[in-house]
């Protein structure tokens, strides 16, 4: 018998997408509501395509207080706060996720990647499969046998296997490639002068960032180009090189506990569902939901 399945949406991607590829659309009030009509769109039919019993959505509340900025201010500092119009939308995608009858999950402190990353570790613990719903590379740490990546707009699903092939390292060393690499997109600093090439090439040899510092003095042994220079490098950026993979590690101690009945997909309440899309002007929409 097949292990309950449970499916946890990183909710930002689609909204984005939604809100970047549709062109302008209004409520009856005069409200955009483009980026909401999007990826309510992608719900539907995510949850006409897959096998969904069980499901949970995480949104970001703050780009500005994850528990991240705390040790490290400049996280995602170089990243612009979503204008109004977008940031109302956000609002009115919670109210459309919990109508459908799915679970929200947001917090001040820690980001979506966190809450999935905590939900995943605990369902897995009660014996639960799950699928990690996003287009963010980063989730893809969470992969485990028992966890695996759907990118539901490219409809490509990634196993441990799978994400060895797509990014050049296994799920767990995800940290340790932006450690050493940086990621420009969270402001993740990572060593300076290491691209990801090298990163990779360090990578395939040593298991972890922890590893390469243990033994640093191997570096020099590598048939890399400058490796002498690199192992400078490293000792210079050691530093950022542990910040980093702290900042691109999923923590899996937020705040929010597993509850098969909570996610239990059971569908939506018909009055909540026409009154709110009633009143974005989703009537085409409403003959889609699943009853």
């Amino acid at each position: 018998m097949d292990r309950p399945l449970l499916y946890l949406i990183d909710a930002l991607p689609y909204v984005f997408r939604a809100f970047f590829a549709i062109r302008e659309m209004y409520s009856p009030q005069g409200q955009p509501v483009h980026a909401v009509y999007g990826f309510t769109a992608f719900l539907l039919q995510l949850l006409r395509r897959e096998p969904v019993t069980h499901i949970g959505v995480a949104f970001d509340e703050s780009l500005t207080s994850s528990f991240r900025n705390a040790f490290f201010p400049a996280y995602k500092a170089n990243r612009a706060l979503p204008p109004p119009d977008l940031a109302w939308q956000l609002h009115c995608c919670q109210a459309v996720v919990r109508a459908l009858g799915l679970q929200v999950f947001v917090d001040q402190q820690y980001e979506a990647d966190d809450l999935i990353g905590t939900l995943a570790r605990q369902a897995t613990e009660h014996g639960m499969e799950v699928v990690v719903v996003s287009s963010d590379k980063d989730l893809m740490q969470l992969v485990t046998p028992q966890v695996t990546f759907y990118d539901a707009a490219k409809d490509r699903r990634l196993d441990v296997a799978g994400v060895r092939a797509h990014l050049g390292v296994r799920p767990e060393q995800i940290p340790d490639l932006l450690g050493l690499q940086g990621d420009a997109v969270d402001n993740i600093p990572g060593v300076k002068g290491v691209g990801t090439k090298t990163a990779l090439a360090l990578l395939q040899t040593f298991a972890s960032l922890e590893a390469i510092y243990t033994d640093l003095a191997r570096v020099e042994m590598l048939p890399l180009r400058n490796a002498k220079t690199l192992r400078q490098k490293l000792a210079a950026g050691r530093e950022a090189a542990f910040l980093s993979k702290r900042l691109a590690t999923i923590a899996l101690d937020a705040p929010v506990v597993y509850d098969p009945n909570i996610l239990r997909y059971y569908g939506g309440t018909t009055t909540a569902v026409t009154s709110l899309f009633e009143n974005l002007g989703f009537r085409r929409l409403s003959q889609q939901i699943m009853r």
